[in-house]
């Protein structure tokens, strides 16, 4: 590492939610004390969210994407620990299957009231899950470039995370259907591309300024700054039932903000594309998942989404060698394989049904393969 190269730390947060594990439905309100078990359990990283249905967990500051994986891995055991001792489970899901969500409860607090104010009915869309990664990126000019060049490989890191193909009990055609709901809230999709960090500051604090939101953490942009760590935050993401697709999305993520710190430190670039065109291939990733094609940009032309991923895998690996998680970014080859969590909750779904069982028998199916992935041990 140069000693102008970023130190490329790591932090995940997932948001799970809580289900009853003999209805397999998502509890209306969360048990007094379940958080503090978790914490009693795990260093305290954890926290409510808008609905009392979901809890975040957030890892440390990681140097090694080797200890990510174990920050995860005991952060999920401790959930699921905490939760059985109210006969509940968490899920690793960005929608539940058959939520009724108009019988789901606020979290108390001042915070989510606000929230709720101000979102009126589109809040009540929000009993969705993501997955955000941070990566430590201490000077702003760098982390505002690589933000510029990155958000051109979200639509491929959204592929992979895909989970949430139901919403109210229904098969919605999409393997992301959290995308589409997220995307009703103000401030959210693409970024612009700005000159510096000071040009991203400005146009913030208009918003600051006129008393709009408190600052940037109320721009939920797919990719952005964060507000209170020196890090660029991915958020576009679905939250995978396994947490080897997870820390693989991480990896990815790292290893491609260095490959572009790399060209750039060469005098190079990625080629920058419109948010018009990047959102054609998000809409794509979020309709197809890994199973689809997206748009080559640079031959112009659509390639199936295996291919495109085979050629990152290579594109990054001087990049996951120095960051000692080759491994970790090869699992995306296994994902294309055998399919992101959509595609198994869609798989367990129709096999369920073709074996006699009822629509509601073959939802609550889902969610019991959600459980087990959830905890699910390292695939070999």
């Amino acid at each position: 590492m140069g000693p102008d190269e970023p130190t490329w730390s790591l932090g995940i947060e997932e948001e799970y939610q809580l289900v009853d594990l003999d209805t397999g439905a998502l509890v209306a309100k969360q048990p007094p004390g379940l958080l503090e078990k978790v914490a009693d359990l795990r260093h305290g990283l954890v926290a409510r969210e808008l609905f009392s249905s979901q809890l975040e967990i957030a890892t440390g500051i990681c140097t090694d994407v080797k200890y990510l994986r174990a920050d995860v891995g005991l952060l999920r055991l401790a959930v699921t620990e905490a939760a059985a001792e109210y006969g509940l489970a968490p899920i690793a899901a960005s929608t539940h299957p058959f939520a009724q969500v108009n019988q789901l409860e606020y979290s108390e607090g001042e915070r989510y009231q606000a929230l709720v104010e101000d979102l009126q009915g589109v809040s009540r869309q929000l009993v969705i899950s993501g997955l955000h990664v941070h990566v430590g990126i201490e000077d702003p000019e760098l982390r505002i470039d690589l933000m510029n060049q990155a958000s051109y490989f979200l639509p491929h890191l959204l592929a992979l995370s895909t989970s949430s193909p139901f919403w109210e009990g229904r098969d919605t055609g999409l393997r992301s259907y959290r995308t589409t709901l997220f995307s009703t809230l103000p401030r959210t999709g693409f970024p612009d591309k700005f000159d510096s960090w000071s040009e991203f500051r400005r146009h913030v604090d208009v918003l600051v300024n006129a008393g709009i939101i408190e600052d940037s953490s109320k721009v939920w942009w797919h990719i952005r700054p964060s507000e209170r760590y020196p890090t660029l935050e991915m958020r576009v993401a679905d939250l995978p039932a396994k947490m080897e697709d997870t820390i693989c999305i991480a990896a990815l993520y790292v290893c491609l903000l260095r490959m572009l710190w790399r060209l750039k430190s060469q005098n190079r670039r990625w080629r920058s594309y419109s948010n018009f065109l990047l959102s054609e291939n998000l809409w794509r990733a979020q309709r197809y998942g890994i199973g689809g094609e997206l748009i080559d940009f640079g031959k112009g032309e659509l390639a199936p989404f295996t291919d495109l991923v085979a050629e990152l895998v290579e594109l990054v690996r001087p990049d996951a060698v120095a960051l000692n998680c080759v491994a970790e970014v090869e699992h995306a080859l296994t994902i294309c394989e055998r399919g992101s969590s959509a595609d198994r909750q869609l798989a367990v779904y129709h096999n369920a049904l073709t074996e006699g069982a009822s629509e509601d028998e073959a939802l609550r199916a889902v969610v019991e393969a959600l459980v087990a992935d959830t905890i699910a041990a390292p695939e070999a």
